[in-house]
């Protein structure tokens, strides 16, 4: 209570008699308190009822709070921050001319100062300066520490007094330095966004380099020339010029040498022809170059960076540069020509003219089935096709000759014939899938059955990689309908073995199966699900996808890879549907191995079980007995080796039929569609 009146009187506290003054002031108050509470008739005897009062009066707070509330009432006022920089140089301005071994001028320089007092600006280091003004005033320049970029010398200084923009102009002076025939000035760098330097040269036809900027305008006048360049960051700006010396190089005759690389390309019914020339120029300047056609041949493109156009005329190929070429040039030729199939064919060449020596090569190739048994040439010599550049030795055929042109001088005979022997072209099989079904059984727990059947041409391939879904477990693998015993690659998947078939196009083709369960969610009301099937390293013309799904729900195809459609029978003949619908078979070995298939098929049958109607009860007669037999041959040791056990596929309840085209490599193949439960609940 003491220091909340203190608070409200804070001059108490300079008073001596502290306690005495504490305790009328108390008393006030309380008789101040007890006077309003009695009300007007307190002294007249009368009574009256006692009312809620909301008087102004005293409010008691801790002298904390008093101050923070006193803070928040009258805040102190903060004096702004001062800006990070006193004076910026916003732009430098150079307006020079060259007069024999100085460069004089003016530098304008656009400062903008920041703060009020007086504010230092320094000149950019390594000018003479003769005069400078401000703002059109004449003003001194004091020394000054160092201002023209970094790792310059100290340099003088500019004083300005107020805030904002001010103009100091500087008369200067700018050495010329001279250096093997070629002159220069150079500008120092400055910490200025901007740095335009305009400099006059007293004379014509002058070779102008810029250095650290980039010119803007070269243009000349009648008695000079006149430069305008930007400076880049904070380098220094340099001006090279030198005399422009007269080249008669363009008017002294033309010397050209070349090169010419051909590939001729003779297919069944047609050849083509690709060139590429090459020409240095030795002397002179070459506007147009001539190449010689032989008979019987069309040029179709002429391509290249310098060319403006080309013409056939008269056994000839001109073609015609956009500007006279005085160093080199290239361009590639396309062109086709009417030989025989087969026989000796005389190969067409081309040739350089106008050279002083012609070098180059020809390579033949031979498309399609056919070999070149002989050749004879003239000028030539064997070579290698990595000698002829990389459009020949990127070439894949099998049947290709290479020459290359003997050294000496231009215009020599030349002349290539080959001896091409035909052959009929045979079909040769590899190895493929022509087509993929798929029987999948669906129940509303998440389990699902696969069978996955290939028709597989072959007569390369020993095995055939298989990857699972994940979570697959492989309950038996037929090949042709035999069991077989699937390995295993490093990266788990499964390794099948392959018939090799015969060559040609009778080849037969067989059956690859794999039989296999997995599990997903369980299904609710509604949802979505997704089927994801066996991918292969080989490719996969067609597939079939024949769903079977319990006859509680509905289900639809959702847009993807498959498409649904009406169901057809597979194109392939050992695709086509059994009697036992195609079933797999379970691979055992006596005495021991016995346990597994059991398991497994009372799986099978529990799996059925689950998707059946009101006779899910009842049992398949025939897998019933060859269940029994297996388990009676078993358990009397009259078993050995290794027993298939064919099962039905069990094809329970509604299906759906998916169908999709060309399924590529290693790629796993998957069905989407939405599901949701049926309120009539009926089997349909």
């Amino acid at each position: 209570m003491k220091n909340s009146i203190l608070a409200v009187f804070p001059q108490l506290r300079r008073l001596a008699l502290r306690p005495l003054f504490f305790c009328i002031v108390t008393a006030s108050l309380c008789w101040g308190v007890a006077a309003r509470a009695a009300g007007p008739g307190a002294g007249s005897g009368e009574e009256k009822p006692v009312e809620a009062s909301h008087n102004a009066g005293w409010v008691v707070i801790p002298v904390d709070e008093y101050r923070v509330l006193r803070a928040k009432a009258y805040p102190v006022e903060h004096d702004p921050e001062p800006p990070p920089t006193d004076a910026t140089l916003t732009r430098v301005d150079y307006d020079l001319h060259v007069d024999g071994d100085l460069a004089a001028g003016r530098a304008t320089l656009t400062v903008d100062v920041l703060k009020d007092g007086w504010v230092r600006v320094p000149v950019p280091a390594g000018l003479l300066v003769r005069e400078a003004r401000l703002d059109g005033k004449p003003v001194s320049l004091v020394p000054g520490t160092s201002g023209g970029g970094p790792g310059k010398k100290n340099s003088s200084s500019a004083l300005l007094s107020h805030a904002g923009r001010s103009v100091l102009q500087l008369d200067i002076d700018v050495p010329v330095t001279i250096s093997g025939g070629d002159e220069s000035i150079s500008l120092p760098s400055t910490e200025s966004g901007v740095t335009r330097g305009q400099v006059e040269l007293p004379q014509l036809g002058v070779d102008l380099k810029i250095g650290g900027g980039l010119l803007s305008q070269k243009y000349e006048t009648p008695s000079q020339t006149r430069c305008l360049a930007y400076a880049r960051g904070t380098e220094a700006l340099t001006f090279t010029w030198r005399k422009k010396t007269e080249d008669h190089h363009v008017d002294l005759p033309l010397r050209l040498r070349g090169s010419l690389t051909q590939l001729t390309s003779l297919a069944e019914d047609s050849t083509s022809i690709y060139a590429e020339a090459n020409f240095e120029v030795v002397q002179g300047a070459a506007r147009e170059v001539r190449i010689l056609l032989p008979e019987k041949i069309t040029i179709n493109q002429v391509s290249g960076a310098l060319v403006a156009d080309w013409e056939m005329k008269n056994g000839e190929l001109a073609v015609t540069f956009l500007e006279p070429v005085e160093h080199s040039a290239r361009f590639t030729i396309s062109g086709e020509a009417r030989l025989p199939r087969d026989g000796i064919i005389d190969v067409p060449l081309l040739r350089l003219l106008n050279t002083e020596r012609d070098t180059g090569g020809v390579a033949v190739e031979i498309l399609g089935a056919g070999e070149i048994k002989d050749q004879k040439a003239q000028g030539l010599e064997d070579a290698d096709a990595t000698d002829l550049g990389e459009m020949v030795a990127n070439r894949q055929s099998p049947a290709l000759v290479a020459f290359r042109a003997r050294s000496g001088e231009a215009g020599k005979t030349r002349s290539l014939s080959v001896n091409v022997a035909r052959y009929d072209q045979q079909a040769v099989l590899m190895t493929n899938i022509e087509e993929a079904r798929y029987q999948v059984l669906m129940s509303a727990d998440g389990k699902a059955l696969v069978q996955a059947r290939y028709a597989v041409r072959n007569n390369q391939r020993n095995f055939v990689k298989v990857t699972l879904p994940a979570g697959a477990t492989v309950w038996s693998v037929t090949l042709a309908g035999r069991p077989v015993r699937p390995g295993q690659s490093p990266d788990g998947s499964l390794l099948l073995p392959l018939e090799k078939s015969r060559g040609g196009d009778d080849a037969p083709a067989f059956a690859v199966e794999i039989l296999y369960i997995t599990k997903a969610t369980a299904w609710e009301e509604k949802g979505h699900e997704k089927v994801t099937l066996p991918a292969l390293d080989l490719p996969i013309s067609r597939t079939g996808l024949l769903l079977y799904y319990p006859p509680l729900f509905k289900v639809s195809a959702e847009p993807g890879t498959f498409r649904a459609q009406e169901y057809e029978n597979p194109i392939s003949a050992v695709l086509e549907p059994t009697i036992s619908s195609g079933a797999g078979g379970f691979v055992a070995s006596s005495g021991a191995g016995l346990a597994g298939p059991v398991k497994q098929f009372d799986k099978l049958e529990q799996f059925g079980r689950l998707q059946g109607s009101e006779d899910r009860d009842k049992k398949d007669s025939t897998t019933q007995a060859l269940l029994d037999s297996f388990k009676a041959k078993s358990k009397g040791g009259k078993v050995t080796g290794i027993l298939p056990i064919n099962v039905s596929f069990p094809a329970f309840g509604p299906s759906i039929f998916l169908v999709s085209e060309l399924t590529s490599e290693n790629q796993f193949p998957a069905a989407e569609f939405s599901f949701q439960r049926d309120k009539k609940g009926g089997v349909r």
